[in-house]
């Protein structure tokens, strides 16, 4: 889990750029920025980065050891030994066989669960989940973090859209003119996937290819959000202020959805609103 207090420290207290620090840390740069816009990170106060680069100095020596999954079985191949390292990392199945065995995440989708059934594998899993419960001693705060992600994960993460202004082209794929011989253009939506090594996969639940194109789900926002609404004394003033504007989002996108219909009585009453909640618990 990402130590996000100590990577904003290091990035407002240094040079370093978001490629490096990304890579010291394990995590996407793509991410990195993102929180860093989201939160308001901040280079040039002199005062505040000193106190800062201090303290950070001071607590190197109380640093967490990071866990590095080892699998001791002999009975397994070398791609089912990083099967067990990719899962311990991402508990997900289908990522973990499409890493180890790089093949298309249609086959990954099956097999990944036919692996993690394979008596030996889930052996060793089980025995490298403890050993890593035991070496990180994950508290509340860790869990908390995670929450923190899938909650405010923003859509701009994962993918990027807009509209722009293209040339129009006939059968042939040649420019098509207008009477003064100028390219005929027309503005055009468009909606593109970020590439996979530029977000965090650990906050994607699903990825599928059906009739209307490919589509990505994330994590549910709001259940992550239920979830700190339990435990708001643990977060910090700025994660407080972010889950109120979260929740106050949401409440808005779902009343749009409720309010299906207005339509008046037969007797000229009032105005009757009817609501569909449908699936939006």
């Amino acid at each position: 889990m990402p130590n996000w207090e100590e990577i904003q420290r290091e990035w407002e207290t240094s040079d370093i750029s978001f490629k490096d620090l990304a890579e010291k840390h394990g995590v996407k740069d793509s991410t990195i920025r993102s929180r860093k816009n989201r939160e308001k990170w901040s280079r040039g106060n002199a005062e505040r980065n000193a106190t800062k680069s201090a303290t950070q100095r001071k607590n190197v020596a109380t640093k967490k050891k990071v866990f590095e999954p080892v699998v001791e079985s002999d009975d397994l191949t070398d791609k089912q030994r990083l099967f067990c390292i990719y899962y311990i990392k991402y508990f997900n199945a289908t990522k973990a066989y499409q890493k180890a065995y790089e093949c298309a995440y249609t086959t990954a989708r099956v097999e990944g669960s036919r692996t993690l059934a394979n008596p030996n594998i889930s052996k060793e899993i089980d025995r490298m989940k403890a050993e890593q419960s035991y070496a990180l001693k994950l508290d509340v705060r860790d869990v908390l973090q995670k929450y923190i992600d899938i909650a405010f994960a923003d859509i701009t993460d994962f993918v990027g859209f807009g509209s722009e202004e293209v040339v129009a082209r006939n059968e042939l794929g040649n420019p098509i003119l207008d009477d003064d011989g100028k390219e005929v253009t027309y503005i055009r939506n468009f909606v593109n996937f970020n590439n996979a090594n530029e977000v965090d996969g650990t906050l994607i639940t699903e990825i599928s290819n059906g009739r209307n194109g490919p589509t990505v789900k994330l994590a549910d926002k709001m259940k992550a959000l239920d979830m700190l609404a339990k435990y708001t004394d643990l977060l910090s003033d700025n994660d407080k202020k972010r889950l109120q504007e979260e929740k106050l989002k949401l409440d808005i996108e779902k009343t749009k959805a409720e309010v299906k219909t207005i339509t008046k009585t037969e007797n000229d009453g009032p105005l009757k609103i009817i609501v569909d909640y449908g699936d939006a618990e």
